[in-house]
């Protein structure tokens, strides 16, 4: 993969984040048939389709949301993905789509979930039980995250799959849990092969952890360090091993730990600043645990991240010193107590 110094814009950024890896397409060719991207219209889902096109031109890359975001049905449709609208909350709706025999699963809700829980539970628990059962014939990678887990250590390597999903506080992340008990349920009664993708913090430059870390150290905001630690991988790298996980299912599904190695925090904030030249404003000290993950089994299977931290935090500090576009969508790495 051949990286750039810097993004000339979001068409760059966009056109070197859904590039594929030779190993993609090769583990493409192992899951024949159509693509159908869930709940499309996420912050990953339009790369991570744009992504699956390119790396398997000759099939149909569908994408499924309600297209509420103006122009990305568009955007996609010029990109080669076939988009049809739905509410995944509908049976009828879900009924209505075409059979796939690859699912990638991206829908859910996180923010906004307090004073909202029944909907975040109705999409992060009903919804996979609709999916699941109505393409319980399909192979399903489903988005999950590293908040199942309970806080770990931060000495440590982090949380490895076969530690129970415990979360630790909060409706989203015991829904998330309930989210992957009923892919795990439908994989179990059906025979679906499956994967349950534990990502942590992909990083974009439009948002992440690091695009949050650099407003701040921009504005001159104070950076709260209570949550030292994160894991966090280049999102090009995030949608390739995810689209890979196609082909590396378990019958019945398994979790899989996808992210990068452990960063600190103060160390991030201390590099911005430097590139940045603007002194950080930190804040407390580091907790002893975070939401941690281990990702030695993803790197098992598609080698480790090639995108390193030093590279993502050039590439951070130049887009926004150069008033590079943002989502305005904060991550909330810094929350402790799981409400969003």
């Amino acid at each position: 993969m051949t990286l750039p110094d810097r993004f000339e814009g979001v068409a760059h950024l966009e056109e070197v984040m859904t590039q594929p890896s030779e190993a993609l397409v090769r583990d493409l060719e192992r899951v024949p048939g159509d693509i159908m991207v869930l709940g499309v219209g996420g912050k990953m889902g339009p790369t991570l389709a744009r992504m699956a096109n390119r790396a398997a031109p000759g099939r149909r890359v569908i994408g499924v949301a309600r297209f509420s975001q103006a122009g990305l049905r568009g955007e996609l449709e010029r990109h080669g993905i076939e988009c049809i609208e739905a509410d995944l909350l509908s049976r009828d709706a879900l009924a209505r789509l075409p059979d796939a025999p690859n699912i990638v699963y991206m829908a859910g809700r996180k923010f906004g979930s307090t004073g909202s829980e029944w909907l975040t539970w109705a999409m992060n628990a009903h919804v996979p039980a609709l999916v699941a059962e109505r393409f319980n014939a399909s192979r399903i990678v489903a988005f999950s995250t590293a908040c199942v887990y309970p806080f770990v250590a931060t000495a440590g390597n982090g949380a490895t799959e076969d530690m129970p999903p415990t979360a630790p506080s909060g409706e989203y992340a015991n829904s998330c849990v309930a989210r992957e008990r009923m892919f795990q349920h439908f994989s179990h009664q059906y025979g679906t092969p499956g994967r349950l993708l534990r990502l942590s913090y992909a990083i974009d430059m439009r948002y992440g952890v690091l695009h949050d870390v650099a407003q701040k150290v921009l504005n001159r905001e104070p950076i709260d360090l209570a949550m030292g630690h994160a894991n966090i991988i280049w999102q090009g790298e995030a949608n390739d091993w995810s689209l890979r996980a196609l082909a590396h299912c378990d019958t019945p599904t398994s979790p899989l730990n996808i992210s990068g190695p452990k960063i600190s925090i103060r160390a991030v904030a201390l590099g911005l600043g430097r590139r940045l030249g603007i002194e950080p404003v930190l804040a407390g000290q580091e907790a002893p645990t975070a939401w941690l993950v281990d990702c030695r089994e993803a790197f098992k299977l598609f080698g480790p991240p090639q995108v390193t931290l030093d590279r993502m935090l050039d590439w951070t500090a130049e887009w926004v010193q150069s008033g590079g576009d943002s989502l305005g969508k904060p991550t909330h790495y810094e929350a402790r107590d799981g409400k969003y």
